[in-house]
């Protein structure tokens, strides 16, 4: 940059600094227009090529500083993605099942997920791998028999949390859903259970289901 004003001021210099203005000598001088000052030209071109140069070098840096973040930023989302686990699953029965003699744990069979390979099916159980915020849910369909007979809970260790009941009325297409937050530590179990004597239909269309999964850890 600074050499292409160098050599601007070299022409202008070449071409005169200024037009002869003697009216003795030149009865047009009045009209005559005066060349730039050359000194000034050189000391501004200097001026501005400093300027240009500081506007570069801020450029650079905050070009470098961006790359940075962006490689802060990506870092960071690896990081988050790899401590945080990632458990969810939902399963099926696709089959009836009951009476049962006495509350007795549902085997859901049909495995639609199973991310992290939290939930057993050879148990109905699911066991938490990292203690953390859980959501679960299932669905219950009836009997359908002449009379309703079903009833169902999740279970947490042992202990019945919210349940589904349905053992009046003469419809029997009947279904019911109920759900749970719910705080586990690492190695706990949750599950469905069937209360004694009751029954479900089911059928490969699969009408009755058990899902859950991680909301966070904690």
């Amino acid at each position: 940059m600074e050499r292409t004003f160098l050599l601007l001021a070299a022409f202008i210099f070449s071409s005169g600094q200024c037009q002869d203005t003697d009216p003795s000598r030149d009865p047009d001088a009045s009209l005559a227009v005066c060349k730039p000052d050359i000194c000034r030209l050189i000391r501004d071109s200097g001026v501005y090529s400093a300027q240009i140069l500081e506007l570069q070098r801020l450029i650079q840096e905050q070009a470098q500083q961006l790359q940075e973040q962006a490689q802060q930023l990506q870092a960071l989302q690896e990081s988050t993605s790899a401590a945080v686990p990632r458990v969810a699953f939902t399963a099926a029965l696709s089959h009836s099942f009951g009476p049962a003699m006495g509350p007795t744990t549902v085997k859901y069979g049909v495995i639609i997920s199973n991310m992290g390979n939290g939930y057993d099916r050879a148990t109905g159980f699911f066991t938490a791998p990292v203690a953390g915020m859980y959501y679960f849910r299932y669905t219950m369909f009836n009997n359908l028999g002449p009379t309703p007979n079903s009833m169902m809970s999740l279970m947490k260790n042992g202990h019945g949390m919210v349940s589904s009941l349905d053992v009046e009325g003469d419809d029997n297409n009947d279904s019911a859903s109920n759900a749970a937050v719910v705080q586990l530590e690492a190695g706990d179990n949750v599950y469905t259970e069937l209360h004694g004597s009751r029954q479900l239909f089911d059928n490969p269309m699969c009408f009755n289901t058990f899902s859950g999964f991680l909301l966070f850890p904690l």
